[in-house]
């Protein structure tokens, strides 16, 4: 009798060193019961030393381990037709020095870039003439106008940030975190393309 299962490959896996990589660990199963008992153990891909810190599983190779063992078994593939395994290897202690220095590094160099923008868009003589404007009185220190600016314009920051330390304010991302995201699938479309060797052929390959 003709099963049919469905598998939908994950986006992204993350494993250590010298693991032993499963159909469960990169894919979502649905099958009958039995079948599924046994499709979840099946063996994609063992995690060696010569491995580099990225390994593309691409669904072919899946359908070609699982077709081996059932010969007889239809296979319904959904979503993304390959999988990018991450090696996470042994990561080193942030030294507390590097840390002070590239947080410093950030401050500064932040507080220098919106100091050089108010100057070249003359925003202490605005300030001075709006505040002229209102109170009719001139003064070259107007703090009861530059004080509220300079606080409303750090909670300005942390509201488009929506991050107060690590804190989130709501549940929309910030515009810093859609960036990151692009950039990561960016990253993962150029890896699945370059590292899965079965979705290019050279013409020396033959």
């Amino acid at each position: 009798m003709e099963h049919t299962v469905y598998i939908r490959l994950r986006h992204r896996l993350q494993v250590r060193p010298n693991t032993v990589i499963h159909l469960e660990d990169i894919a979502q199963i649905i099958a009958d019961e039995e079948l599924f008992s046994v499709l979840r153990r099946l063996k994609m891909h063992q995690v060696i030393k010569e491995d580099n810190n990225i390994i593309i599983i691409d669904i072919m190779k899946v359908i070609k381990l699982i077709k081996k063992q059932f010969q007889m078994l239809e296979i319904q593939t959904i979503g993304p037709s390959q999988v990018i395994v991450e090696v996470a290897r042994k990561k080193r202690k942030t030294s507390m020095s590097l840390f002070v220095l590239v947080w410093l590094l950030l401050f500064f160099g932040a507080a220098l870039t919106i100091m050089n923008f108010h100057e070249d868009v003359s925003m202490r003589e605005v300030h001075l003439k709006i505040f002229t404007i209102i109170t009719g009185i001139e003064d070259e220190k107007p703090l009861v106008f530059q004080v509220p600016y300079s606080i409303g314009l750090g909670a300005g920051m942390i509201i488009f940030f929506n991050h107060l330390f690590k804190k989130r304010l709501n549940e929309e991302p910030s515009p810093l975190e859609v960036e990151m995201f692009n950039y990561q699938l960016d990253l993962d479309n150029y890896v699945a393309m370059n590292e899965n060797k079965e979705s290019m052929k050279n013409i020396d390959d033959d």
